[in-house]
């Protein structure tokens, strides 16, 4: 059975980040990072726990097994992962120029990430489903941003209701920021 919601259990922050090392893309081959997607960021143990206390992130478990996670990250946490910045900083500017940020309740999708056994079997769409009932009350808007050459995290984002607010260039890839507004 299937379940999906806010971590309960601080020792999942260690699952999750297992979870996350499996595919990160030095860990994968590139047909596979190509074909299954993958994560861009290493987080630590306490960046999530920090996370975590501000806003717990969204686990999916099968038979009491993380298969999924969808961490959280508040827009007050931005330090907390210094090598998100210059997405904050296109946050910044898309809601100083009235863009769907503008005024409205919103936090960042920090990272999602499906176990390759659970792929295919609903757990994506569960843990967007338990992120809106676990925070619609107190945001109108998710967003995230997505490498340009993760094909199938774009395909998946999109199916669950993300358009696209915005492409643009850094260091160290080509990203599209994409929005759920919930309103």
């Amino acid at each position: 059975m299937l379940t999906a919601g806010p971590v309960q259990d601080v020792l999942l922050l260690e699952n999750i980040l297992e979870l996350q090392s499996r595919n990160l893309p030095g860990n994968l081959s590139q047909e596979e990072a190509r074909a299954q997607g993958f994560v861009t960021l290493k987080h630590s143990l306490s960046a999530l726990r920090q996370l975590h206390d501000v806003l717990p992130s969204i686990v999916a478990q099968r038979d009491g097994r993380l298969v999924g996670y969808a961490l959280s990250m508040a827009p007050q946490c931005r330090s907390v992962v210094p090598v998100l910045e210059p997405m904050f900083r296109v946050l910044d500017e898309l809601a100083r120029v009235g863009q769907p940020l503008a005024h409205r309740r919103h936090y960042v999708m920090g990272q999602v990430c499906v176990a390759k056994a659970a792929r295919g079997t609903g757990v994506f769409d569960a843990l967007y489903a338990a992120h809106r009932a676990a925070y619609a009350s107190r945001f109108d808007l998710l967003v995230t941003e997505i490498s340009v050459r993760n094909e199938r995290s774009l395909k998946a984002h999109a199916r669950v209701g993300f358009r696209d607010l915005y492409r643009y260039q850094d260091d160290t890839d080509s990203w599209v920021v994409v929005g759920w507004d919930w309103l």
